[in-house]
């Protein structure tokens, strides 16, 4: 599970230090990491609410028309990463 929360992160990074990516989606990118490493939720929340978190942001944006393909497509990612996370969680 860290592999993937740190592919994610990489990932996340990437959109948001790009320039050549919109502002709101490089902001959105950045809202995502936080959310990943617990900035934006409560420091005992569990890997998976925050993944769940970082779900919902990115899910918003990656139907963003304004979005680069190359962009979106490592949105799409990030959140099939994040979404093993919250399904490897509910079988255990």
């Amino acid at each position: 599970m860290e592999d993937k929360i740190e592919n994610s992160k990489m990932l996340l990074q990437q959109i948001s230090n790009d320039h050549s990516v919109p502002k709101n989606i490089r902001r959105a990118a950045k809202e995502a990491y936080m959310a990943i490493i617990g900035k934006n939720s409560q420091d005992d929340d569990p890997p998976e609410v925050r993944a769940n978190l970082a779900i919902s942001i990115l899910d918003e944006i990656s139907q963003d028309p304004n979005c680069p393909l190359f962009a979106r497509t490592t949105i799409w990612n990030v959140l099939s990463l994040l979404e093993t996370i919250t399904t490897d969680s509910s079988k255990d």
